[in-house]
């Protein structure tokens, strides 16, 4: 088929359109600007086009695909529905990419990307991830028809993927707004994920996960399944080592509790496929993902790092990393800066967000990330986090060492030592990059 990706330059459409190309289709796609995403699409022979514009749409496209974050007013999807080419979200189309292929797919609130990553790296398979894997440095991977595939619960779209396997790492209630804030049927969507599955991996411990009643599954008890819990760095990269179960001992990239977590579901799942000694061999292979702490500086007492970590629960867990990789390295001094992302977010989990920066010992806050047409909410951050007496920027830029807080367009602040964590889901992650 002829296919197009509008906003083709997004995590996950992005990962759809190199699959499809891989498979054979002829893809291109359009964004509103260029990207690094977008840049290496073009590298791989698939046509980008920015901005948007609807003479794009050409009369012999088979299908259009478009992201959830385009409107019913973008110009090329108003074209080609004119047209009458076939249109489908990114949600709808996903019976078309992975209907054939054996899904072994990884749903929760938070870890999905981590632990469809890990089993990536131990499977050896086929990959769509919402993030870069730096075993293959991509989110997408074409290998076989065996696929670790990130299935996505924030628009119900993991009700689409065809899971042969579903694992679960938790399900805290997340995008309620896309369910209408009604627990029951978010739940039921979770439930209905798992039961579509032969293979079933659940984090048994997850209180949200009690609630769905499951029976027949391979459930992980973490705080009995998993022991002699330890850090250590290796070449100065972080690492996790545990056991598991009467399985023996594995050593994972990255630091904390959560790390050993979402290995052990992924290895859980892997034995459905693989021997335990092939498993503890291609553990290896995982070096992290991309924006999950990323450390993009290393000099002295200076430490960059960038994390996607945009939910209390997330931040929470990756405050608890840094603090273990200060322990080691002994740099005792922990700045935050956070990038709120979205306005419904930051409102529904205000509560959380005002406990999980406890761990630092200075809180910078920049502006909340918005999408297009989103209900601004009004939010008072200097009375609700006046705790931490924060610093407020419009944003940041860094150089060899150093990062430099921008207010007015004018440097007015710096940090050239401590462990600078940046946390958010918009364009944090490019700011603490340039």
């Amino acid at each position: 088929m002829k296919v197009h990706f509008i906003g083709i330059g997004g995590i996950g459409l992005s990962a759809l359109a190199r699959f499809l190309n891989y498979d054979g289709h002829q893809v291109s796609g359009s964004d509103m600007k260029s990207s690094p995403i977008t840049k290496e699409l073009e590298k791989e022979g698939i046509k980008v086009s920015c901005p948007q514009d609807a003479k794009n749409i050409c009369d012999d496209f088979d299908l259009v695909i478009y992201s959830a974050a385009v409107t019913d007013e973008n110009p090329e999807l108003i074209e080609a529905r004119l047209k009458q080419i076939r249109t489908l979200s990114r949600k709808e189309a996903l019976p078309i990419v992975l209907g054939d292929k054996k899904n072994y797919c990884v749903a929760g609130a938070h870890g999905k990307s981590t632990t469809t990553a890990i089993l990536a790296s131990i499977l050896q398979s086929s990959a769509l991830i919402g993030a870069i894997s730096k075993d293959f440095g991509s989110n997408f991977r074409y290998v076989n028809n065996l696929l670790s595939f990130e299935a996505d619960e924030s628009d119900a779209s993991f009700l689409l993927s065809n899971p042969y396997c579903s694992i679960v790492t938790n399900a805290e209630p997340e995008h309620m707004e896309y369910y209408h804030y009604d627990y029951d049927k978010f739940y039921e969507a979770y439930k209905k994920f798992i039961e579509l599955a032969s293979k079933r991996v659940l984090n048994g411990e997850d209180e949200h996960i009690k609630k769905l009643g499951i029976k027949e599954a391979e459930f992980l008890y973490p705080s009995h399944d998993i022991k002699n819990l330890s850090y250590l760095l290796k070449k100065g990269e972080p690492c996790t080592k545990f056991d598991l179960k009467d399985l023996g001992s594995f050593e994972v990239w990255g630091f904390g509790y959560h790390i050993a977590v979402d290995a052990s579901l992924a290895i859980l799942a892997a034995l459905n496929e693989l021997d335990i000694e092939t498993i503890r061999k291609n553990l290896s292979n995982y070096k992290g993902i991309k924006k999950r702490f990323d450390l993009l500086q290393k000099k002295d007492n200076f430490a960059l790092i960038d994390d996607y970590a945009h939910h209390p629960t997330e931040i929470e867990a990756t405050m608890r990393s840094v603090e273990l990789y200060d322990n080691l390295t002994n740099i005792n001094k922990r700045v935050v800066i956070w990038q709120p992302h979205k306005y419904s977010r930051t409102h529904d989990n205000l509560e959380g967000f005002k406990r999980c920066f406890r761990r630092c010992d200075q809180l910078v806050i920049l502006p909340i990330w918005t999408i297009p047409g989103e209900q601004i909410i009004d939010i008072d951050f200097e009375k609700e986090f006046a705790l931490y007496n924060p610093i407020f920027a419009d944003s940041l830029k860094t150089s060899e060492g150093k990062v430099e807080l921008i207010k007015d367009k004018k440097v007015f602040y710096s940090f050239d030592e401590g462990i600078i964590l940046g946390v958010g889901a918009g364009d944090i992650t490019y700011q603490l990059r340039k």
